[in-house]
């Protein structure tokens, strides 16, 4: 006889999940299929805090210190005797030269003065002699006009020894010993070095004015 092949026989353990577990296994829940997500809504933005206000979890701030008293930026004034003891002398500086001569010099010292960066209004120059043809042309205006620019300050002033009651103090004081009574360079000398605030130029014969200010200049 031929032989007719076995239909496959279907065993139970093969229709299906099983609804029973081995022996020894645990079935595991079925996972849930996560759904679409929620959009989220708009997060509130916080509001600007106030500096009272304390933060979650911080201590509030305690009451605030009162403000440090200001310090007066002004120096204490010194007595009159130690400001005149501190007062420093100014340099002094001897150009020789004659009577002739002396104001010549005088004036080319006023212009290295300038060429070296000196302020016009920084120098004052004194004539034992004759008056510097400036004065003497400012002269001529009047009195009033002349010595309002010297209390202007705006440029080098020239003036007669003479008036060094009225003239002001300046940086540098340029002297010109041109001429004069003999007594004039002893005169002049240590009322123009108080004059002078940080230079004294003195044009005239060395002797002279050694004998004055002192064998040092």
């Amino acid at each position: 006889m031929p032989l007719i092949p076995e239909e496959p026989q279907i065993h139970e353990s093969a229709q299906g999940p099983r609804a029973t577990p081995a022996t020894g296994r645990t079935a595991s829940n079925p996972r849930p299929v996560p759904g679409p997500r929620p959009v989220p809504g708009p997060r509130a933005v916080p509001g600007p805090r106030s500096a009272a206000t304390p933060r979650p979890g911080h201590p509030g701030r305690g009451p605030a210190r009162p403000a440090p008293p200001e310090r007066s930026q002004a120096p204490a004034e010194r007595p009159a005797a130690v400001r005149q003891e501190t007062r420093s002398e100014p340099q002094i500086q001897l150009i020789p030269a004659s009577e002739d001569g002396a104001l010549d010099a005088a004036e080319e010292a006023v212009d290295l003065l300038l060429d070296s960066g000196r302020a016009p209004g920084d120098i004052l120059v004194l004539t034992t002699g004759e008056q510097h043809p400036w004065a003497t042309h400012e002269l001529s205006f009047g009195e009033s006009s002349y010595w309002e620019q010297h209390d202007t300050g705006e440029d080098v002033f020239f003036a007669d020894a003479s008036a060094l009651d009225r003239a002001k103090a300046r940086p540098v004081v340029v002297v010109a010993l041109n001429g004069g009574d003999s007594d004039a360079a002893a005169r002049v000398l240590p009322r123009a070095r108080e004059r002078a605030g940080a230079l004294l130029i003195v044009c005239g014969d060395p002797q002279r004015v050694n004998s004055v200010l002192g064998a040092g200049v």
